[in-house]
């Protein structure tokens, strides 16, 4: 079990984390390369933003129908401004464009203007589709920046893990963790923050901490887990000597999570409990 310095540790993070989500955090950004195919959103080649909504998932069934392992998206003049050319006779991928207008209702000749959406439709083409496109030189987390200490605590925690998946997530049914390699994230801290993050998870199996958030959270159950795993890999990155502050992105990906959780104001404190008993368990595996 952890001692009462690493309990201090615990409170700490737990606070400076909650003013952090106070004061506003950045957008959460994954911590690994990815060219934005499987599992991960479409991006615009031109902005670099994420598609929402509907788009993500039109984009999604055109990459899925036609086979682009690319998830990098442009309109023709995007793709001619950075000097690649769409290939003749390829085929454009549908998306859509929301825009506000103001209207009177018909009904009413007194009532005020009112706001009104209306789509337009444009075109995209994957950057399979095109010539002349190189993606941004990926560096690689060399081997040489694993950390000895954080990996035989990893290991003595017993949870089978696969690496080479395009994201990182727990699979229940498997009681298995599938991790991107470690050459593809941006920084070492990264890596194992999300390592930890996923054995987080994996804590909460009925063989081990046997956690259930759904009765007393109901709706907001995944909100809890996710923001329990993140509080317990900021934890655990402070006790190993890894992070000794929150990383931006911690509050950043938390904050995520806890906007929907409006209706209860104690629920980081309840995160941050179960948190520490899946740090405490994580301590008394090892040697």
């Amino acid at each position: 079990m952890s001692s009462p310095a690493h309990i201090d540790v615990y409170a700490r993070v737990t606070a400076a984390i909650i003013a952090a989500i106070e004061a506003g955090p950045g957008t959460c950004r994954m911590p690994w390369h990815h060219s934005g195919a499987a599992i991960t959103r479409p991006m615009n080649v031109s902005s670099g933003k994420s598609y929402r909504g509907i788009n993500t998932v039109s984009l999604w069934a055109a990459a899925y129908t036609q086979d682009y392992a690319s998830g990098v998206w442009g309109t023709y003049r995007q793709w001619q401004a950075l000097g690649a050319q769409v290939r003749k006779g390829q085929q454009a991928s549908i998306a859509v464009l929301w825009k506000e207008m103001r209207g009177r209702d018909e009904d009413d000749d007194d009532s005020d203007d009112r706001k009104r959406l209306f789509a337009r439709a444009f075109s995209l083409f994957n950057a399979d589709q095109v010539d002349g496109y190189a993606p941004e030189a990926r560096t690689v987390l060399p081997e040489a920046e694993r950390l000895a200490g954080a990996e035989a605590f990893i290991a003595a925690l017993g949870i089978a893990t696969s690496y080479g998946a395009s994201g990182a997530y727990y699979h229940i049914p498997e009681d298995r963790i599938y991790m991107p390699d470690f050459a593809t994230f941006h920084e070492t801290a990264g890596f194992y923050g999300v390592h930890i993050h996923e054995c987080a998870h994996a804590t909460g199996a009925a063989h081990r901490l046997d956690r259930d958030f759904s009765a007393k959270f109901s709706k907001d159950a995944l909100a809890m887990e996710e923001a329990t795993a993140e509080l317990t890999a900021s934890f655990l990155l402070a006790d190993l000597g890894i992070a000794h502050e929150p990383r931006p992105d911690h509050a950043a990906y938390i904050a995520s999570w806890l906007r929907v959780l409006k209706d209860d104001n104690r629920a980081i404190f309840t995160a941050a409990s179960k948190a520490q008993a899946a740090a405490d368990w994580m301590h008394a595996q090892q040697p």
